[in-house]
């Protein structure tokens, strides 16, 4: 990202995120991801969580801290230096998290965005469908209300 672009103050906030991949990160880590050791590293996203670097722009009152997509971005480039599966798991959190926000009850928020903006939920996507693979806006699932539960009409594919 071009820095002469940011603002002093965003460029505090990437360098709270280049300090959070090299000082709260351990090398160690990275190897046991690579070794397949380690199958999903929550102590990653608990050591994020307490530097207050989930989901930046989301509002503080769910955890985030209200900023602009820029810093987002501009924090995910320097966690990238730690790696494509750190960095995935990083914006994983405001992939998931946008939907909430935008689409949630505040109840949903509540239990759900908060938590995982705090390090304590974990989040995941299911984008393996056979006509949009990992296109999140090709996702043909439907879920269909029975009462008080959902009926998802879905189809995954795992080659």
């Amino acid at each position: 990202m071009y820095d002469f672009l940011l603002s002093n103050e965003e460029k505090g906030i990437k360098t709270e995120a280049r300090n959070f991949a090299r000082d709260d990160v351990s090398h160690s880590l990275i190897r046991q991801l690579d070794r397949e050791e380690v199958k999903y590293p929550k102590k990653f996203l608990e050591k994020a969580a307490a530097r207050h670097l989930l989901g930046l722009r989301f509002p503080s009152k769910w955890g985030g801290r209200g900023l602009k997509w820029v810093l987002e971005v501009a924090a995910l480039e320097e966690i990238g230096v730690l790696g494509s599966s750190l960095s995935c798991l990083y914006s994983l959190v405001s992939i998931i998290g946008e939907a909430i926000n935008i689409f949630g009850t505040e109840e949903q928020k509540q239990k759900y965005l908060k938590p995982t903006l705090q390090g304590k939920l974990c989040c995941a996507e299911a984008l393996t469908e056979p006509r949009g693979g990992s296109d999140f806006f090709g996702a043909t699932t439907v879920a269909e209300r029975h009462g008080d539960t959902y009926l998802l009409e879905e189809e995954k594919v795992y080659e």
